[in-house]
């Protein structure tokens, strides 16, 4: 491990509102710390930014002293793109402020904030946007990696509505991006990953959503996974955009409305949320109980809010985690067949396979529109491999690996770049699809020596 020289430290503090953190102080150990666990990289500083003054002068001092960089917003990032070795981590956590103009339906949020908090300041107001599914989640690397959420078969990618972002480029320079200022940055930043600068502020459309909406769960046995599976891709090729019915498929978790004889057996779970009044929103969900004999069933209004933290007990930082992404057009008999089949050696009782469905206002921009290219995808599959003990590191990523390989023949060969782990850069191009050499150009003006590295990496034209 690399430290810094004690007049590099004294030139990197100087200029700094924040605290810097370096290899032998006490708080050194919690900082460097992802939420994946498989990530253990030793920077040689990080910087805990709480201005957009403390990120400038953290890029230049990192781009004029050679240094490797990269940038923590939620730290939530599977590949762990949050850390660097031996280089500088811009950390942004303590930038979490929000602002919202209800009138203007209109959020200002930091690139530091999760989706609690940007769900947290909307939702008082009674709105939302398009954003992930799991609360702690950080705003920024699910937007610059294109973002979706339940809401977005009604209001499309989270990227479709953003309006704005502030920037600070390898030059130190702070631009803002939209579609009028620097269009072609805006347009990198919708679904171009952390290529082209820290950002630092974003501005979001907002929708009327809430406070409170139907979601929950009906759970089958795995048994009658195939049955379900079909009439789930039937009901979702006619459900309104307002309804989002994801298929989690896994161990069932010890839940209070499930009878203890199936906790710990396989199941499919069927995950919905009605983004419209409850009342309708029960009476188009009454088929999904009929696809089978439902083991047990949470359906009920529930605030939106809540129902983003359902799955946060799933999703809790320390455990060693490993992906597998595929993106689907549409869904085959032949893919149930072997999710089912991979379904029976789950490596944990963590692991799962799940299906987000997207389609809807996801399908309508062109695929040049934005960054984000695959308009095409209507589901977003994620093999979620996860376990506690590095001892299970190999069986765990084979599994992973090998339902990847047998489940790729139904795919539509794209893939969504924030499931990508840290060992598929020869999937880079497949992640941003026709629009990569555009972005290689666009890189090559912004970000001309690749400054920004550690992520799914665009190399400048």
């Amino acid at each position: 491990m690399k430290n810094l020289q004690t007049q590099q430290v004294r030139t990197l503090k100087e200029g700094l509102q924040g605290p810097v953190i370096l290899p032998d102080d006490y708080a050194y150990e919690a900082a460097r710390k992802v939420w994946n666990a498989m990530i253990d990289k030793h920077p040689a500083a990080i910087v805990c930014c709480t201005t957009t003054a403390d990120v400038v002068h953290a890029v230049n001092f990192a781009r004029d002293q050679g240094l490797p960089l990269a940038v923590r917003g939620g730290g939530h990032n599977i590949a762990g793109s949050a850390l660097c070795n031996d280089g500088i981590v811009i950390d942004l956590s303590e930038m979490r402020a929000a602002q919202v103009d209800a009138d203007a339906r209109r959020i200002t949020i930091e690139g530091g904030a999760t989706l609690a908090d940007f769900d947290a300041a909307t939702q008082v107001h009674g709105l939302a946007t398009p954003l992930g599914i799991n609360s702690t989640t950080g705003v920024a690397g699910l937007t610059l990696g294109g973002g979706f959420g339940w809401l977005s078969r009604k209001y499309g990618m989270t990227i479709d509505n953003l309006e704005s972002a502030e920037v600070v480029t390898a030059a130190g320079e702070v631009l803002h991006a939209s579609a009028t200022e620097h269009p072609d940055l805006f347009w990198a930043l919708r679904g171009g990953s952390g290529n082209f600068g820290v950002v630092t502020r974003f501005e979001f459309r907002l929708h009327p959503l809430g406070p409170d909406l139907l979601a929950g769960l009906i759970v089958f046995p795995i048994a009658e996974a195939k049955r379900v599976l079909q009439q789930y891709r039937e009901f979702m090729d006619k459900a309104p955009d307002e309804l989002s019915v994801w298929v989690v498929l896994r161990k069932a978790p010890p839940l209070p409305f499930l009878p203890e004889s199936i906790h710990g057996k396989e199941v499919v779970v069927l995950a919905l949320l009605y983004a419209g009044d409850p009342v309708q929103g029960k009476a188009l969900v009454e088929p999904l109980y009929r696809f089978g004999t439902p083991a047990g069933s949470h359906v009920d209004v529930m605030p939106y809010a809540a129902w983003q933290k359902a799955f946060d007990p799933l999703l809790t930082p320390g455990a060693r985690n490993y992906w597998k992404s595929h993106n689907f057009s549409e869904l085959k008999d032949g893919l149930f067949d072997t999710v089912i089949d991979y379904i029976a050696s789950l490596p944990s009782s963590q692991c799962e396979i799940f299906f987000g469905a997207i389609g809807g206002a996801t399908t309508e921009p062109a695929p040049d529109a934005t960054a984000y290219a695959h308009r095409d995808a209507r589901f977003v599959m994620n093999v979620h491999g996860r376990w506690d003990d590095s001892a299970d590191d190999a069986h765990g990523m084979g599994w992973a690996r090998d339902f990847f390989k047998a489940s790729a023949p139904y795919a539509s060969g794209g893939v969504y770049v924030n499931f990508l782990t840290d060992d598929e850069s020869d999937r880079v191009k497949a992640a941003y699809g026709q629009n990569y050499e555009r972005l290689a150009q666009i890189k090559r003006q912004y970000d001309p020596a690749n400054l920004f590295s550690t992520n799914q990496n665009i190399r400048p034209a």
